[in-house]
């Protein structure tokens, strides 16, 4: 069956969201926009990267079961709303997800014969770390807690339909596009 939720999901820092970037110019996809309550970086807008809402706005819509799935990282709430991921699939629309790995599972859980999972890897933990140095966006205690997060994720990754070790942007991009094509 050809799949319809394209799911990338990667340690923070691992290029989910420039992968991301680049396959929506590529495809006809949407993307899929979390709800979230942390606080919008620079260049970011309501509505594109995320929903932004409070920690309350956020706890409502937990108690009206309005999420596939949410989770706190690093002290913010995330979730995937059913309701886009409905309207998607009722369109025939293509969405392409940027989320962690418990997310990405929990989705693949709920839509198991939509779900295409497509996890990238770094190349080593301290690539990993020096990428994140780099952003120049979280502490010195971010950035050890986002390191110790991805000790945990890249033990997931048998649960995955693809592995790709984004050593190299060109060549990471051509794989992942190749993917889509055989799967979507």
């Amino acid at each position: 069956m050809k799949k319809s939720l394209i799911i990338l999901a990667s340690p923070s820092g691992g290029g989910k969201s420039t992968v991301a970037k680049h396959l929506l110019k590529v495809f006809s996809l949407e993307f899929s926009t979390s709800a979230t309550t942390r606080v919008k970086r620079t260049g970011e807008e309501q509505g594109r990267e995320y929903y932004f809402v409070s920690k309350e706005e956020f706890k409502q819509m937990i108690e009206k079961e309005k999420f596939v799935e949410h989770e706190e990282i690093f002290g913010n709430q995330y979730g995937t709303l059913k309701s886009e991921i409905e309207k998607a699939l009722v369109n025939n629309k293509k969405l392409i997800f940027d989320i962690d790995v418990n997310g990405a599972l929990s989705l693949k859980k709920f839509y198991p014969e939509h779900s295409l999972l497509i996890f990238l890897a770094p190349p080593s933990l301290n690539i990993l770390e020096e990428r994140l140095r780099n952003r120049n966006t979280e502490s010195e205690e971010q950035i050890q807690t986002r390191i110790a997060r991805a000790k945990m994720e890249m033990e997931r990754v048998s649960n995955f339909d693809y592995v790709i070790v984004n050593d190299e942007l060109e060549f990471t991009l051509k794989e992942v596009e190749s993917i889509i094509r055989k799967n979507t």
